[in-house]
């Protein structure tokens, strides 16, 4: 059985609490604008507000409805930094390309909170703080990241150390962490209605149920094909997730689609506050497993597994609610009532996909595992790159187009996460027979490695290219910052975007 409501979103958790929203109509007549951005999504919203702030006219054509891909129904989490770790940025562009980019991160997210604040956002409330947690053993590699984040960007973060981290969050794996205090995580739906409606104030003109089916982006005036109409533009910002891969095959296939998998449990009463008195945003693990926070007052929002292939999600209700209930084992029984999936994309490199393809052709994609920070670094960035001529998009350009190694490269990573999984239940396995040993091991910090040698900051006049070249080795690392799938009740769900 489904149901939708009728803003064109499955009824779900997020739906339920969502605010009300009107529908929008469709292109139904050919339209001539400045800027064309395809996907209605959070990146593609803040980018439509941002031109139309600065005073061009700007068209959003968005095939379902506003937020309803993985922007309306991820954890909400706003987060610095990237899904890439500080130390693999540092190593790939230099320490001080390194800094730069982790400022621009650290933008994207106060863009959010200020944009919470300055349009009165209703029904998005930001709920501080955001925990990395590492599991089974206080990991010394958490001190070398804090280290390198006060020492060299200047973040505020903190080391919790495991009898810290325990008294919040009473899990028998929790060992120390990262504790980020100016991260946040907001209600994803009603954020992103939100930025709608702030676009539309602005100028922006957004069309819902309206496909682009085919760009020609040669020319100075660019065309874009929809089902009833056609508009024309000097420039086209495609801020889709992996619905562009009709209209961009080469980009399409420079990304890992992977379907992740999200649920809100049963009220837990009394019991949840005496297992998690932190109401922050949590993250545990390296890879898709785990984020959650506390939603409700007594509910956890819980994100959890990995396909890269789509997957009815009530088949992940058993498992989700089985890792609850192994994190927190004095939860005891935990019911699902709100299971959902849906498709984010992700680059090899781990970092988000921003620029300019072609001469009028922009790109914002590949935020998977990254959280909302980045699709406002994007908008802010294409729009002032596109109004003002900034070139500040180009600090993304050694992380240009890889190819993602196809078929290869998703059964890969799909291996390689089932991997992972296998070694953290025995790890957990282990830490539950000596949950003593999980709790006081720890490790010598190693001496930290130099530093590579700082690289001028370019800015190349060479737009972003795509570098095709066959698969390589490469450790797809964990959505460190869930941008995930959106809501459908358990018993409604199916595995769409």
């Amino acid at each position: 059985m489904s149901e939708s409501n009728p803003t064109g979103h499955r009824a779900g958790w997020h739906a339920i609490s969502a605010v009300p929203a009107r529908a929008r109509q469709p292109l139904t007549i050919d339209l001539d604008v400045d800027v064309c951005v395809v996907g209605g999504g959070l990146a593609g919203l803040t980018t439509a507000r941002e031109v139309a702030r600065r005073g061009w006219s700007v068209a959003v054509l968005e095939a379902e409805a506003v937020g309803s891909g993985a922007s309306g129904r991820n954890c909400g989490f706003v987060l610095p930094g990237f899904a890439e770790e500080p130390a693999g940025i540092v190593s790939r562009v230099g320490l001080q390309h390194a800094k730069a980019l982790w400022t621009l991160s650290e933008r994207g997210l106060e863009y959010v909170r200020r944009t919470i604040r300055e349009t009165r956002m209703p029904g998005v409330k930001p709920v501080d703080g955001w925990l990395n947690v590492a599991k089974f053993r206080d990991d010394p590699k958490t001190a070398r990241t804090l280290d390198l984040l006060r020492d060299e960007f200047g973040t505020q973060a903190e080391l919790w150390p495991g009898e810290q981290v325990r008294s919040v969050l009473q899990s028998p794996f929790y060992c120390n962490a990262i504790h980020f205090p100016r991260a946040f995580r907001v209600h994803p739906l009603n954020y992103t209605l939100g930025l709608a409606a702030a676009a539309e104030a602005a100028g922006a003109r957004i069309f819902e149920r309206t496909q682009a089916l085919e760009i020609d982006p040669s020319g100075i005036r660019k065309r874009i094909r929809t089902p009833s109409a056609r508009v024309r533009a000097a420039h086209v910002v495609l801020a889709g997730n992996t619905g562009i891969a009709s209209l961009m095959p080469r980009v399409a296939a420079s990304l890992l689609p992977i379907t992740t998998y999200v649920a809100i449990t049963a009220p837990l009463g009394p019991r949840l506050a005496e297992a998690v008195s932190y109401r922050g945003a949590v993250s545990d693990s390296q890879m898709a497993d785990n984020h959650y926070c506390v939603v409700g007052d007594d509910r956890m929002l819980w994100s959890g597994g990995m396909t890269v292939w789509e997957s009815d999600a009530r088949r992940f209700a058993r498992r989700l609610a089985a890792d609850v209930a192994r994190t927190f084992p004095q939860l005891g029984h935990v019911k699902i009532e709100h299971i959902w999936s849906g498709t984010l994309s992700r680059a090899l490199h781990s970092m988000p996909q921003i620029g300019e393809l072609s001469r009028g052709l922009w790109l914002a994609s590949g935020f998977g595992g990254h959280g909302f920070n980045t699709t406002a670094i994007a908008g802010e960035l294409i729009a002032r790159g596109i109004v003002e001529g900034d070139q500040t998009w180009r600090l993304f350009s050694p992380y240009d187009l890889v190819w993602a190694g196809g078929p290869a490269g998703r059964i890969a990573a799909q291996a390689l996460y089932w991997t992972r999984r296998a070694g953290e239940l025995v790890k957990a396995h282990l830490a539950r027979r000596t949950p003593a040993i999980a709790a006081q091991q720890t490790d010598a910090a190693p001496a930290v490695p130099p530093e590579p040698a700082d690289r001028e900051i370019a800015a190349s006049d060479t737009p972003m290219t795509e570098t095709p070249q066959p698969p390589r080795k490469q450790r797809v690392r964990r959505p460190k910052k869930n941008v995930q799938p959106g809501p459908e009740a358990a018993e409604e769900v199916s595995a769409e975007r």
